[in-house]
């Protein structure tokens, strides 16, 4: 039997955008306040883990209330980012892939692995 796929950054996308054009909300989506969107729903994924214990998040995060709530902001954060990808016309797959590699060329790992020193002072 054959399993399926999860969607590719080029559907979700297309699914986004149907979405979104559906409902006439392309007027609401300047790039300024995609931008700004992108970060209060980042902030609620901040909201997550404020107060508390490191290592008692961290249990807290296998268990399935809170599981729950970090998928939902996770793929909110995802989605406007890929609205602001498509706005703008970039590439998300490449631009993370350009950006290993420069961090690769930045953080060789003779001179950073175990150490968060960075770059320009490593």
């Amino acid at each position: 039997m054959k399993q399926d796929l999860p969607p590719s950054i080029s559907d979700l996308t297309r699914e986004l955008i149907e979405f979104r054009d559906a409902r006439d909300w392309r007027q609401f989506h300047s790039l300024k306040d995609l931008i700004l969107s992108l970060n209060l729903e980042a902030a609620e994924l901040l909201e997550l883990a404020q107060w508390k214990p490191e290592g008692d998040f961290e249990q807290e995060a296998k268990g399935a209330p809170l599981q729950q709530r970090l998928r939902e902001e996770c793929a909110d954060v995802l989605l406007y980012l890929l609205l602001i990808a498509e706005r703008t016309g970039i590439d998300l797959q490449a631009a993370a892939a350009e950006k290993i590699k420069a961090n690769a060329e930045k953080y060789p790992v003779a001179k950073a692995r175990g150490r968060s020193t960075k770059y320009n002072q490593l």
